[in-house]
């Protein structure tokens, strides 16, 4: 395909028909000029083609397809290598099926447990997503598939959606909600970009200069092409302007001839559209030239993988007594109509049809199982007699497993869920069996944190989020033992709701949201506040059992264009075959910004055999240890000391070294007769005034000790620091300097 003599041999007609969809999934043709149409579709994990009536809420049939653990599963796993193989693995899935682009992975932090959508996204923490993300997009367009990351940006929940605004402010939207998606374009080089509904500051997203070209296209060099949501558009124009490309789905006529209007009347310039066709035409011949028609959907192998994937990516969260795993050779009591009817994915755009599910009750088969249903299908209902027969069961049994979790009418695309509570019934349910049963352990499905007012009862929790068609195979090899569990959670749980630090200002005030929260979302927060936890960031247990040692940093100083390289070991100590993410934190120990009290900078996924011991190198460079700054609109590194801790969670720190980093970024300072005497005592320039100050307020012996004799006695302390907070004007008042001097020395400093 010749782009070039294609965008010179097409009508203005044709230009502006390309800019959206022919219908509900696919782009324009252009027959005259050899250009074919191609389809998309939706799912992070898996296909969900339509072939006969479309809709974008996954209400209408799609072709049977193989559901995988959905993203807040796939998070867990912390492996890379992982979210590379699901990526490879739909890639060749699209190839068979002729799709060209897969409309994933979902990037949105994690800001509230309360989002709707929270099982479609990865994380609260902007690394781990955009690592994950990053891998996810790799495999994915490495199989020739172009793979779209959403939705850009600041699209938190899903309570009034499509008009709310996200209020951010500059600093916590480069450091919380843009890094995900500028790793994706950076390290994995995304071909897509869907911007979302919501308004950010004020500004649609499908109209934002700054998000879709400033920041986007500048800033990060992506060069792929902006989709929107579908039905994002409100001004077509405008949205071109900023940087659109593609509207979803297909608006036959009335679009194409405001843009057409608008280039004749020269209120848009045709080298704009022309700019716009040719990401779009790059995009299609791409797919084009790496189709591959003899690919084959392999539906019961991908249904085996699926099983595999969510066995990887399932969290141990408590395990007192060794309680799990549990024997092949005694009788169990399964309770739950979870057991029976596994809970694998959420609600709307993601929903697949998987072609085979399969249940723990099945995949139990040849087992000692006893079964009892436990609670209404309907979940808001509760029955005594359900409850009684499990407890009945359960008397009975060795051992018992709770199926729990969240009703699908809980997590859904465009509802924002109310609480963190499960259904009264199932929390009734799980009290009454552990009563009677002190080996019990509860399986969880669903896709966020939950509350568990009955945690202190319960020996054992294997938390399977919502993990994909074959999940009941997984769990019952997790729970026998035949896989170890190796899962750690990507996001917080809280004690309860109010301890969320979005819990204030979620969902919105008069259909503004406020993001006062700032940077510290998650773990960020509960750590800064010192808040318990139900279980904290990075969290999750194992069969086996690990020590950390031999931390080691290649320097003991740096300066911020340089690279740390940091390595530790790790030991299996326990008797069978296991794997450990190993998490990476760093600590800003001197700031005068705001900073959390430690970051997740790095993380490996290590396999270990009984008794084995494994190197793990990490390398950081400038990001590990910067901080945006809103002054200079960019990435800065205060000098000081840094602690670098490697931990198995947020809260379970092996082992920490520190390290001093030098800044070479020089933040231009204007000062005036405002600015502080504390200020210009961060200046080299000011320093040397600030001392002889100092000295002379002080006098005598004192002078000679300079400011630390000031900040040892209380009363001299708070003279140096209401000096400190004095704006220079002061200086004058006080008779330090005339009007002339301080001129001068105002001068200086802004020399």
């Amino acid at each position: 395909m010749d782009i070039d003599r294609i965008i010179n041999d097409m009508t203005l007609e044709e230009k502006a028909s390309l800019c959206s969809g022919s219908d509900f999934w696919r782009t324009q043709a252009v027959e005259r000029l050899g250009i074919p149409r191609v389809m998309m579709c939706d799912a992070t994990h898996g296909l969900r083609k339509q072939g006969g009536e479309a809709d974008h809420l996954g209400i209408n049939e799609s072709i049977p397809a193989v559901c995988f653990p959905t993203a807040s599963a796939l998070a867990s796993s912390f492996d890379r290598e992982l979210l590379y193989l699901i990526g490879e693995t739909l890639g060749e899935d699209c190839q068979a099926e002729n799709i060209a682009m897969l409309l994933g992975p979902g990037l949105n932090i994690k800001r509230s447990p309360l989002c709707g959508r929270n099982f479609e996204y990865f994380s609260e923490d902007p690394y781990l997503a955009g690592e994950l993300g990053a891998a996810y997009v790799r495999g994915l367009q490495e199989k020739g598939i172009a793979a779209c990351c959403k939705h850009f940006a600041a699209n938190n929940q899903e309570t009034r959606r499509l008009t709310s605004s996200s209020e951010v402010d500059e600093r916590t939207l480069h450091e919380i909600y843009l890094p995900a998606f500028e790793t994706v374009v950076k390290k994995a080089k995304v071909r897509s970009v869907m911007c979302s509904y919501n308004r950010l500051n004020g500004i649609y997203a499908s109209e934002h200069k700054e998000l879709l070209t400033d920041i986007l296209r500048e800033r990060w060099g992506f060069d792929g092409f902006v989709v929107t949501d579908w039905g994002a558009v409100k001004d077509r124009v405008m949205g071109l302007e900023a940087g659109l490309d593609l509207e979803m789905p297909g608006c036959p006529g009335n679009q194409d001839a405001k843009i057409v209007a608008a280039v004749q009347s020269g209120r848009l310039k045709e080298t704009v559209l022309d700019t716009t066709v040719r990401r779009l035409l790059m995009f299609v011949k791409d797919y084009s030239e790496n189709r591959k028609e003899d690919t084959v959907f392999n539906r019961e192998q991908d249904h085996r993988l699926s099983g595999d994937i969510a066995a990887e990516c399932a969290v141990l969260m408590k395990n007192e007594a060794g309680v799990l795993p549990l024997l092949k050779t005694e009788t169990v009591a399964f309770i739950g109509g979870f057991a029976k009817t596994p809970r694998f994915q959420g609600s709307g755009s993601s929903h697949v049809n998987a072609a085979k599910v399969a249940s723990a009750m099945e995949a139990a088969q040849g087992l000692s199982v006893l079964y009892a249903q436990g609670y209404p299908a309907k979940a808001d209902e509760t029955d005594d007699g359900l409850i009684e027969e499990a407890v009945r069961i359960a008397r009975k049994a060795n051992a018992a497993v709770l199926f729990v979790g969240l009703p699908p009418s809980y997590e859904t695309e465009g509802i924002d869920r109310r609480s963190l509570a499960l259904p009264e019934s199932q929390n009734r349910l799980i009290r009454a069996v552990a009563a009677v049963q002190p080996k019990t352990a509860v399986v969880l499905h669903g896709g966020a944190p939950v509350e568990m007012p009955w945690i202190s009862e319960v020996p054992a929790i294997l938390n399977m989020y919502l993990g994909g068609d074959n999940v009941g195979s997984a769990t019952v090899k997790l729970l026998y033992g035949d896989v170890n569990p190796s899962g750690k959670l990507a996001e917080t749980w809280p004690l309860k709701l109010a301890d969320n630090p979005s819990f204030l200002n979620f969902p919105d005030e008069n259909n503004l949201v406020h993001y006062r929260e700032g940077i510290y979302v998650g773990y960020r927060y509960y750590d800064k506040k010192q808040i318990n936890v139900l279980f904290p960031f990075g969290h999750g247990l194992s069969y086996s059992a690990f020590t950390y040692s031999s931390l080691q940093l290649d320097k003991t100083s740096m300066s911020d264009t340089e690279v740390l390289t940091v390595s530790c070991k790790v030991k299996n100590t326990g008797n069978r075959i296991g794997k450990e993410a190993v998490q990476l934190y760093v600590c800003d120990q001197q700031s005068t910004y705001g900073r959390p009290v430690r970051e997740l900078k790095c993380f490996e996924k290590l396999t270990l055999n009984p008794d084995e011991e494994k190197e793990v190198v990490f390398i950081l460079d400038k990001r590990a240890f910067a901080y945006f700054d809103p002054e200079v609109h960019d990435w800065i590194v205060e000098s000081g000391f840094f602690t670098v801790e490697i931990g198995a969670s947020s809260r379970d720190i092996r082992l920490h070294a520190r390290i001093e980093v030098t800044g070479t970024t020089v933040i231009p300072k204007v000062f005036t007769i405002y600015s502080t005497v504390g200020e210009m005592a961060m200046h080299e320039k000011g320093r040397a005034f600030v001392q002889a100050m100092i000295e002379n307020s002080t006098g005598g012996s004192q002078a000679a000790q300079g400011k630390e004799s000031l900040l040892g006695e209380g009363s001299e302390e708070s003279s140096y620091n209401t000096m400190m907070m004095m704006p220079l004007i002061s200086l004058v008042t006080y008779g330090r300097l005339t009007e002339q001097e301080l001129d001068r020395l105002i001068s200086e400093l802004n020399a």
